[in-house]
């Protein structure tokens, strides 16, 4: 069956062998020829598979192989030539006999083949004899490089107590060698150290647990693992790790009380709230699953409460209740720790909690008084002669002692003082009789000090009601006004009227009304009671005269049903009106006034028209006055502020005579405009004393002649005819003394200017001008 296959396969390529463009160049025979006839061609080359081992260091060329042709007839006329990667360097060939040499050293983790072609030509006609083919030389791997971890050092963690066979983390090496050559790139791991806890497979690197180990024991664990290649022969290489495993806490341990007693002791007069003391439980775990719980067992819990403290895993015991000292002295809790986070697999071990007691004594303190009640509330009718009793308050020293106590009131500076204190045995009496209408509840505080100690002080409230007594008699809620028309017919209703009482009655207030017993008989007008608390008011006659009577007085007696009754009779002013039916309340009123006045209308009207003429001469003398008081001069001296002529500017010095028109600086028309300068005549008499002692290259003289020559360049509002310049220094060697007359009392009417003449040419310009002024003024 064999056999019949292979001779299929044999028929198949010689079908198949002329299509190959290589095959038809190996052929002898002309194209024509291959046309005709189909012949198989041998091949020309022979070689085997090129192998070049890595790492050789040889001095002379290694061989790697060699190329024939089997044309080539052993007699030197072929020669070989090698081409491609590494030719002439790497590789050379001997081109007689095909042999290829490698002279230089390899690594196959550079380069791992090299491509090359190679050609044989007759050496005679320099023809190819086979053509150029390709070809690969392989770089034999050899065991150069040592395995390396590169990602190492390690970290791995996994619970304490896990069980054995339970996997932990995993190293990986790797080696720079060829893996599908030879063992060289073939690793072994083996545990160099971690024996007995830990293990780890050869050829995976899987770290496994060995053993349950325990982190409340050892919570950290140091294993080196070992890689070797060439599956750990002799001669290989190798390389390390360190792999630190962490055991992570699970809740393994119960906890536990360190004492199975403790003593405490909390002070009788503490406030609720107060911390007594702390309890502390150990638990072997860490984190939540040492976070635990605390509790009180038993009948105390409802004086003493316990609290966790989630920082530091303690119990706060606190007071829950006030204790007392003379009541119970001692107390017995029982103090109870649960984890808060219990692990099921381990409740086989133990319940994880625990108990201990707790001894609390309570301290005796010097307590303040305290009163038998919390605030008390008493009552006194008013009205109550100064001095009444209102009650009793009573305090005890709950201390075995028995200390005396001391009552007083604590008085509010605003507050009237009407209740005093027996400070023996707390009683509480009126000062002045009370009004019920002014204050009906009165708030007081009572006060309880030891007599042996006055620092122990407590306080009580003590409200007091002041019962109403029928003490006031009902009375109109208001002023009534009441009209009555001239025409009115009898029995005509003028008025409603009701009542009020200040005083509280026990079942509502109830008025009688009624007409006082001196207006029973002749009065013009009844008061019929309504039965609602109202009455009304009404005529018992008809037509009323205002020049007869103009108003009328009408006593109104008002009863209450209070114990006992009181009565009050009220005055109703019932003024007669011009009018028909309906009453004109306004005109009324404006009648009413009239009447009372004494005065008709005609006479208001006189008397408001001389009330005018008053003010109106009150006025007119008021305007005259300010008249008065206006200044004689305020013309005048708005003449002045016209005819003022100011000049601030420096000038050029004696002989400067072009720079101004003199003529310019006499208008009276000329004014300059208002600006606020530096006023200078205290400066220039007091430079011009200076200017006695000091000459013209002083330093007070080169500052005031700058300062003037500044204020001249920078006032934007002188005109350019305006070039007077004021100077208060003159040399110290002139002749003529000073030229300024600020300090002179004199005008220059007064002075004489001949003397100019005498002072030589340089004066002449300043005389003549001088002389000129003189003439003109005479």
């Amino acid at each position: 069956m064999n056999c019949s296959a292979l001779l299929s396969l044999t028929l198949m390529l010689m079908q198949l062998w002329p299509c190959s463009p290589s095959m038809q160049n190996h052929s002898t025979h002309n194209s024509e020829q291959s046309s005709v006839a189909v012949r198989r061609v041998k091949r020309g080359w022979v070689w085997e598979p090129l192998f070049a081992t890595e790492e050789q260091t040889s001095i002379a060329p290694v061989y790697v192989g060699q190329l024939k042709s089997d044309l080539d007839k052993q007699d030197g006329n072929l020669q070989y030539i090698l081409t491609g990667e590494g030719a002439g360097s790497i590789f050379i060939i001997d081109e007689n006999n095909g042999k290829i040499y490698v002279t230089q050293k390899l690594d196959r983790e550079k380069k791992p083949f090299y491509t090359l072609r190679a050609q044989a030509i007759n050496r005679s006609t320099q023809l190819p004899v086979e053509p150029e083919s390709e070809f690969i030389i392989k770089v034999r791997d050899v065991n150069d490089h040592e395995p390396q971890f590169l990602d190492g050092p390690y970290t791995a963690t996994v619970p304490e107590m896990s069980p054995e066979g339970i996997s932990v983390t995993r190293v990986t090496a790797t080696d720079g060698d060829d893996p599908s050559y030879g063992n060289s790139a073939r690793l072994l791991y083996s545990l160099i150290q971690g024996q007995p806890y830990f293990s780890v497979e050869p050829k995976t690197g899987v770290i496994r647990m060995a053993s349950q180990m325990d982190r409340e024991t050892k919570d950290q664990y140091l294993v080196i693992i070992q890689a070797k290649d060439m599956v750990g022969q002799p001669g290989a290489f190798s390389a390390s790790a360190t792999v630190t495993i962490n055991l992570s806490d699970i809740n393994d341990n119960p906890p536990k009380f360190p004492q199975r007693l403790y003593y405490m002791s909390v002070s009788e007069e503490s406030p609720m709230g107060t911390t007594v003391g702390k309890v502390f439980a150990e638990d072997n775990d860490i984190g939540e699953n040492a976070a635990m719980n605390y509790f009180i067992e038993g009948d105390n819990s409802d004086v003493f409460d316990i609290i966790t403290n989630n920082e530091t895993q303690e119990g706060i015991i606190l007071l829950k209740k006030r204790v007392d000292y003379e009541k119970k002295r001692r107390y017995s809790i029982r103090a109870k720790v649960v984890n808060r986070y219990i692990d099921d697999r381990f409740l086989k071990e133990g319940p994880f909690e625990d108990t201990t007691i707790v001894k609390i004594n309570v301290e005796d303190a010097d307590e303040p008084p305290v009163f038998t009640l919390e605030y008390y509330v008493m009552e006194i009718s008013e009205g109550a002669v100064s001095g009444s009793l209102v009650g009793v308050v009573t305090a005890r020293d709950p201390d075995t002692d028995d200390c005396p106590i001391r009552y007083s009131i604590v008085h509010g500076m605003h507050l009237k003082r009407l209740f005093s204190i027996s400070e023996h045995n707390g009683t509480i009496i009126t000062t002045e009789p009370l009004d019920r209408e002014i204050a009906s509840w009165h708030n007081i505080t009572v006060t309880a000090t030891e007599t042996r100690n006055p620092e122990k002080i407590s306080e009580a409230n003590v409200y007091i009601e002041v019962l109403d007594v029928n003490d006031h008699a009902p009375e109109f809620p208001k002023y009534y006004e009441t009209f009555v028309c001239e025409n009115a017919v009898s029995g005509q209703l003028i008025q409603s009227i009701s009542a009020v009482d200040r005083d509280d009655a026990a079942e509502g207030h109830h008025f009688y009304f009624s007409l006082a017993q001196e207006a029973t008989n002749n009065s013009s007008f009844t008061v019929k009671d309504n039965q609602d608390n109202t009455a009304g008011i009404f005529t018992a006659k008809s037509g009323f005269r205002r020049q007869e009577q103009f108003s009328f007085y009408l006593p109104v007696l008002i009863l209450d049903n209070g114990t006992p009754p009181l009565t009050s009779t009220n005055t109703l002013t019932i003024t007669v009106c011009d009018c028909n039916t309906e009453v004109n309340t306004l005109y009324c009123r404006y009648g009413a006034f009239m009447y009372s006045m004494g005065l008709s209308t005609e006479a208001l009207i006189a008397v408001l028209a001389c009330i005018l003429i008053l003010l109106v001469f009150f006025l007119t003398i008021i305007a005259i006055r300010q008249q008065r008081k206006k200044s004689p001069f305020s013309e005048k001296m708005e003449e002045f502020r016209e005819n003022i002529v100011r000049y601030d500017d420096e000038g050029g010095g004696e002989e400067d005579t072009e720079a101004f028109d003199i003529s310019a600086l006499r208008t009276r028309t000329v004014m300059r405009p208002h600006k606020a300068r530096k006023k200078v005549s205290t400066e220039i008499h007091s430079l011009y004393r200076q200017s006695l002692q000091v000459g013209p290259d002083s330093a007070i003289f080169r500052q005031f002649i700058s300062e003037k020559l500044e204020e001249a360049n920078t006032d934007p509002s002188a005109p350019p005819y305006d070039s007077l310049q004021t100077y208060s220094f003159e040399g110290t060697g002139s002749l003529s003394g000073s030229l300024s007359s600020l300090g002179s009392n004199t005008s220059d009417t007064d002075q004489s200017y001949d003397y100019l003449t005498d002072w030589g040419p340089p004066f002449k310009q300043l005389a003549g001008m001088y002389a000129s002024h003189r003439s003109m003024g005479d």
